[in-house]
């Protein structure tokens, strides 16, 4: 077997095989499945996540969010081998913008912000998800799926499809 190593910041991460460097791009399912807001709804969305803005309403304050990465870091997220805070956003797997729970630890975990599959990747799809949503090209559940089961994957569909 052929091991890969990453340096990362200062951080070095040994990937045995290229399926435990891909387990690095997804959150710990058991520990984070992704959780929905109950007040986004298809019927909704053109007044809630469709309003320009409507993220900064619900947002938690950072104070919130940087607290649970530390926490997360210094224990179920350990994996990373660091609590440095800077090297991760903590990110809402289900987001937002598609009408991801705002301070639901279950929605919440410490991504990655460098790498090939880090959070700024995660972004790209996190935008276009949001602009079929409200376009009706997609179902708002559809889209929360796709981030509760393998955003990656929807990343290689809706993004970097050739």
């Amino acid at each position: 077997m052929r091991k890969s190593f990453l340096l990362l910041l200062g951080i070095s991460i040994i990937f045995a095989t290229s399926a435990e460097a891909a387990s690095f791009t997804l959150p710990i399912h058991a520990i984070t499945p992704g959780a929905i807001d109950p007040a986004v709804t298809q019927e909704n969305i053109d007044s809630t996540i469709c309003v320009v803005g409507y993220t900064k309403t619900v947002r938690p304050p950072a104070s919130y969010t940087n607290a649970l990465k530390f926490k997360q870091l210094s224990g179920s997220y350990s994996r990373y081998g660091s609590t440095d805070k800077t090297l991760f956003e903590e990110d809402h797997l289900i987001p937002l913008a598609v009408g991801g729970a705002p301070r639901d630890p279950k929605n919440l975990w410490p991504e990655l912000w460098v790498g090939g599959t880090g959070a700024r990747k995660k972004d790209v799809l996190e935008l276009k998800m949001h602009l079929m949503v409200c376009a009706h090209q997609i179902t708002l559940q559809a889209a929360q799926s796709i981030f509760a089961t393998n955003w990656y994957q929807g990343y290689l569909k809706y993004v970097a499809k050739k």
